[in-house]
């Protein structure tokens, strides 16, 4: 109690006047704060008529915690002198403003580089269209994690940790982390070789390592299919990158191939009525490319006469493809039964000899 009644009888006027002028700073960048950050923002962005998108700014939020932080300590600055605050504790102050500052902004730059941002968008009008969104996001988790990773060291600098010592340790614990996860490092420049190859994107149908779906997303350790049977898997990058892929979402047209087998004893008249029948069927469709038909009597086996039809049709989709095959084969099934053609069936003729 005596030390209290000491330091309160330390206590002038000029003291009081001193801290109340601290406060004032304090309060000061805490409520023009916004305005401050606004101002700074729309000094970069003239063009911007809308506060809504100056305030959606990856980089307001953190310009006003930074002007927050900065009235907390030009108030503590301010008070050195007059309350014969400590070295040590300035020392607190400013790596405390420092680190606060340093981990507001790279949230802010870190939040610039995301698919919300207005700098994305622009980025992604300069680029050329052959680079696929999932290639521009993997490139920009790796700028994210860059910019985190300076904001950290600079963190560790100001707090006056050894970065030798932290090198050192993070060299053997590097090697001891590569050799027990192997398969996560392989995984992880598998998806790198994934990104640069672009063998398919989100949204392809594709067929790897027997499964067939829908690629979902692909990340730094593997890719997710949606399969036909709505079920989802995941499938390693380390897989993907050593077999065959099938991207079925980048064929450009199908093939519709049948061969009929027609009785031996079909009149040759008749089959080159029914192959020209045929041939004027699928041209006369607009799904069928015409350069592709081909309607010929190609072998002869000890069943009958063998016609091979074959074409290319644009319906590339699976469930369309499928509709315009049946079509095709319901048409080709009354040319048959209009020109009283059979079909040949596997029949054997055994002789006994008496």
């Amino acid at each position: 109690m005596e030390k209290i009644k000491i330091w309160i009888d330390s206590i002038t006027t000029v003291h009081i006047i001193d801290v109340a002028i601290a406060i004032g700073i304090i309060l000061f960048f805490r409520i023009f704060s916004g305005t401050i950050s606004y101002i700074i923002i729309r000094m970069f962005k003239i063009r911007e008529k809308k506060a809504k998108s100056i305030k959606e700014s990856a980089f307001f939020g953190p310009l006003k915690i930074f002007f927050i932080i900065l009235g907390f300590y030009l108030a503590i600055v301010f008070l050195k002198a007059p309350l014969d605050i400590t070295d040590e504790i300035m020392d607190i102050a400013y790596k405390a403003f420092i680190i606060i500052s340093t981990i507001a902004f790279a949230k802010g730059l870190a939040k610039s580089f995301t698919p919300k941002s207005s700098l994305y968008k622009k980025i992604k009008e300069k680029t050329t269209k052959e680079v696929e969104d999932s290639m521009f996001d993997f490139v920009l988790k790796i700028v994210r994690i860059i910019i985190y990773l300076i904001a950290g060291f600079i963190v560790i600098t100001t707090l006056g940790v050894n970065l030798n010592g932290l090198v050192a340790g993070l060299g053997i614990g590097g090697v001891i982390f590569t050799l027990a996860a192997q398969d996560t490092a392989k995984n992880l420049f598998a998806g790198v070789v994934v990104f640069i190859d672009k063998p398919f994107s989100v949204g392809d149908w594709i067929e790897v390592d027997n499964f067939e779906g829908t690629v979902e997303d692909i990340t730094f350790r593997s890719t997710r299919v949606r399969t036909f049977e709505n079920s989802v898997v995941n499938i390693p990058n380390a897989i993907i990158s050593n077999v065959s892929i099938i991207n079925w979402s980048k064929m450009e047209k199908r093939r519709y191939r049948m061969n009929l087998c027609i009785e031996l004893d079909t009149p040759l008249e008749k089959l080159k009525i029914f192959q020209e029948k045929v041939k004027e069927m699928l041209q006369s469709r607009e799904a069928i490319y015409d350069d592709s038909i081909i309607v010929k009597f190609d072998t002869i086996n000890d069943n009958g006469l063998n016609v091979l039809i074959c074409s290319f049709t644009d319906s590339v989709d699976y469930s369309s493809y499928i509709a315009e095959r049946e079509d095709i084969n319901y048409k080709i099934m009354k040319i048959l039964k209009d020109e009283q053609i059979e079909l040949a069936y596997d029949t054997k003729t055994i002789q006994l000899k008496k």
